[in-house]
């Protein structure tokens, strides 16, 4: 158990500093931004939102990379290695362009959709340059997750690192312009973003992982990897759709509930943050035991992740309910905006403790093959979500948006713990294959498998 939880902490670590470098420049970026207006900040904020939704695509392949690797390698297999490799860049090119060329086509037309007057003309100038470089972003998720799949946290770390130091000297001259330098405005912060997505792509190129190996059957590889990553795409896209819905909802309670929302959200960021990288480590260990046929090895990173995640969740709370007020006061000083976030955090510190072991277990059953229930169970959990926004909405209009948003999100993540049968359904099944596999063991020492020996709790 110890070592599991050490392993586990080995390759999470890395894995929430890279999280939490590309928030902070992401924060430190529309800083710089928002010395020039509220289009530029409008313009921006829709480029971010629209490369998250992309993102969903993107993680399909480099998930299912980092999973079909580390299974791979797990199994001794250097040609299925070869052959994963492969077929990730192939997939990516192919990827990059299905997604670029469209979204540059249509770049006035998705900007004309979200914003009007001169922030759609701004964003329309801020997707002339992202999309024709969307392949620098792909790429790199796709060579992380091979880093990843080989067990390898901390390269894509210091990549992320160096990326986003350059991200925040860049992006103070080309937005601005200071001496001599032209100001760019909204399109230095594409042109900043572009340049530090490049550099640091040449280096991960550079120290990527060689595979040597027979390289025939890339394409059934690809269908392999598609399959893998499916489950991670989905449960990522669905959970912002819903997130983006629930932000449309707060907006009607006013300005200050949705300035409210955002810094309680950008807070709340930090701690979940942690609940992903732990899903990501989770899943790289499992890929890699269940490429090596390490059943026991399997049930006891079960349940390391079990006990780490409700650690992680513990803390999480605790730090939601004991320290919203100062943090809050560090971003804002409007009572309105700050009551609204406090009670957003508040509220929200009653679904952390659930909600990080349902987001690392799903890694470890994603990895395992149970990736079909558990985007059930997250569709079925984020429905309720919504429902219950759509209906705490109503009930609370009378001006305690935020919080409201906090009750709902408490009630719903609850239900999809507690009462969804997709995951109950998955933790049968794992149940069952412990089971399966102490009965055989009981059978080769030449005991029968009598009650309470192999049927016990995994």
């Amino acid at each position: 158990m110890r070592e599991q939880l050490y392993r586990l902490a080995a390759l999470a670590g890395p894995v929430y500093a890279e999280l939490l470098s590309g928030v902070i420049a992401t924060v430190i970026g529309t800083y710089w931004v928002a010395g020039l207006g509220g289009s530029a900040v409008a313009a921006v904020t829709l480029a971010g939102t629209v490369e998250n939704l992309l993102l969903g695509l993107v993680l399909v392949v480099a998930s299912g990379v980092s999973v079909r690797l580390a299974r791979a390698l797990g199994a001794g297999d250097r040609d299925e290695a070869a052959r994963t490799t492969r077929a990730a860049w192939r997939l990516c090119a192919l990827g990059s362009l299905a997604l670029a060329a469209p979204g540059f086509l249509l770049r006035d037309r998705l900007a004309a959709a979200f914003l009007d007057g001169e922030a759609a003309t701004r964003a329309a100038e801020y997707f002339t340059v992202a999309f024709p470089v969307f392949v620098l972003f792909f790429a790199q998720r796709v060579a992380d997750e091979l880093f990843k799949g080989a067990g390898d946290t901390r390269t894509p770390m210091r990549i992320a690192l160096l990326s986003n130091s350059l991200l925040l000297v860049l992006d103070p001259l080309l937005i601005l312009g200071p001496g001599p330098l032209p100001a760019l405005g909204v399109i230095g912060a594409a042109l900043a973003l572009a340049t530090s997505r490049a550099v640091a792509l040449a280096v991960t190129l550079r120290l990527r992982p060689r595979t040597d190996g027979v390289v025939r059957g890339v394409g059934a590889a690809a269908v392999r990897i598609l399959r893998a990553g499916a489950p991670f795409g989905l449960d990522f896209t669905a959970r912002m759709a819903v997130g983006t819905a629930q932000l449309a909802l707060v907006a009607g309670f006013g300005v200050a509930a949705v300035a409210g929302y955002g810094i309680g959200y950008r807070l709340l960021l930090l701690l979940t943050m942690a609940f992903y990288a732990l899903r990501q480590a989770t899943a790289i260990r499992a890929a890699g035991l269940t490429g090596a046929g390490a059943a026991a090895d399997l049930r006891i990173l079960h349940r390391a992740t079990a006990r780490l995640a409700v650690g992680l969740g513990a803390g999480a709370a605790l730090l939601a309910a004991a320290c919203a007020g100062p943090l809050t006061a560090r971003f804002t000083d409007d009572p309105a905006v700050s009551a609204q976030s406090v009670g957003f955090l508040h509220l929200t510190a009653l679904y952390l403790l659930p909600y990080a072991p349902a987001v690392a277990l799903g890694g470890f059953h994603q990895a395992t093959g149970a990736g079909r229930a558990l985007v059930l169970s997250a569709v079925f959990g984020l429905g309720a979500q919504l429902g219950a926004a759509v209906a705490l909405s109503g009930a609370l209009a009378s001006g305690r948006g935020v919080v409201g948003a906090g009750r709902r999100r408490g009630g719903a993540v609850g239900v999809a713990v507690a009462a969804d049968p997709a995951w109950s359904r998955c933790r049968r099944r794992f149940r069952s294959r412990c089971r399966a596999g102490r009965a055989v063991r009981w059978r080769r020492l030449g005991r029968p498998p009598g009650p309470g020996r192999p049927g016990g709790a995994c």
